[in-house]
């Protein structure tokens, strides 16, 4: 028999090793990073980090192509009826990625590197990969951090 301290240890064990379901829209987004990932490699990049957190933002991938840092956003769409999925990074989000960039180089102490954003949009039906879009260079660094 166990006590009720031991009954209250195994629910909180249970809930914390327990796994979540994750909400569609975040498994729908981790399969389009995994195949932005594998696609960008097969196209010679090569992969340094995923998931790249500052207090400004997130950079889905970062890559380095030759003397390049590449920082990707990756979008993922089961339907393209509304718009591109790219469509989704505007001006706030492009100014947001600039600014994580930044954090990411400030790290590195600020290499004197060139840089690009690219953009991947990956397109399921069905949950199955349908269509990998790779961008490259897609939009400069947003204006008030540009370099002269």
């Amino acid at each position: 028999m166990f006590h009720r301290g031991q009954v209250n240890l195994l629910a909180k064990l249970k809930t914390c090793f327990a796994r979540k379901e994750q909400a569609e829209h975040l498994r729908r987004g981790d399969l389009g990073e995994l195949v932005a990932k594998k696609h960008l490699r097969k196209g010679g990049l090569k992969f340094l980090t995923a998931n790249f957190k500052s207090d400004r933002g997130e950079i889905d991938l970062i890559f380095r192509d030759g003397d390049c840092l590449v920082f990707v956003e990756v979008k993922t769409r089961s339907s393209e009826e509304w718009s591109r999925p790219a469509a989704a990074v505007d001006a706030r989000k492009r100014r947001l990625l600039s600014q994580t960039a930044l954090d990411y180089l400030k790290l590195l102490r600020n290499p004197q590197v060139k840089i690009r954003f690219d953009i991947v949009e990956v397109l399921l039906t069905h949950g199955e990969v349908k269509e990998i879009r790779h961008l490259p260079n897609t939009f400069p660094i947003s204006k008030p951090y540009r370099y002269l």
